[in-house]
């Protein structure tokens, strides 16, 4: 069998209600978390894919979403397993367990729920749009810029910090009351640059190259 699907490109592929509804949320969303989190929440990955994803369904732009799949597909599935898992008691990374905080707001644990079903239309939407090659390299060099931005501007990690972000994309480790001690904190950032493109962005740009449909020249551009 081939490689990947072609497409048809002569009319939008994406559906303008969904483009309405996408659009809807964000206007939701990005005020919200301006207002409780500040602006730095959106140097988390997963926020950066979402305004990413705001801009490549009206563009119909193939990179923007591949690179946004390519990015926090394997991270978000991550976080849903997570989530059902505390949700029954039996957390697997814990990184959910904000979502079961009964001291944070109800309508923002509500909006965070988009950890859940966006790497499915992220999946979608390659689907629809094609899957640009190029994602791989693009993502990877954002995240090492966010990653370095995060660890020498971010704050670290802080027990007391309420709602204000800290050790954004765990750049001190997975733990946002304290940092990490396994090893030099320098060093544990490299192990980030290093390994994260390995185990989370290259299996999806392997299996999307394989068997997504490949993105037309035009719609990467």
């Amino acid at each position: 069998m081939t490689a990947a699907l072609s497409l048809d490109t002569a009319a939008p592929r994406i559906p303008l209600w969904l483009k309405l509804v996408y659009t809807a949320f964000m206007a939701v969303l990005v005020p919200v978390y301006l207002y409780y989190y500040g602006w730095t929440n959106f140097l988390y990955f997963c926020d950066v894919a979402l305004i990413l994803t705001l801009i490549a369904v009206w563009k119909e732009n193939a990179l923007l979403v591949s690179m946004g799949a390519v990015g926090i597909i394997v991270p978000q599935i991550i976080w849903v397993i997570d989530f059902v898992a505390t949700a029954i008691g039996l957390p697997v990374v814990h990184m959910t367990a904000y979502m079961f905080n009964a001291s944070t707001s109800l309508f923002l644990r509500g909006l965070s729920l988009f950890h859940g079903w966006l790497p499915f239309l992220l999946i979608y939407l390659t689907m629809k749009l094609g899957y640009d090659r190029r994602a791989l390299v693009a993502w990877t060099v954002l995240a090492w810029v966010l990653i370095l931005i995060c660890f020498l501007f971010m704050p670290p990690p802080n027990p007391n910090a309420g709602l204000t972000p800290v050790n954004i994309n765990y750049v001190f480790g997975f733990n946002d009351a304290t940092a990490q001690t396994w090893m030099p904190a320098w060093a544990w950032v490299i192990g980030m640059i290093v390994v994260m493109p390995i185990v989370f962005f290259l299996p999806v740009h392997v299996l999307f190259s394989r068997w997504m449909p490949k993105a037309p020249v035009q719609a990467a551009k």
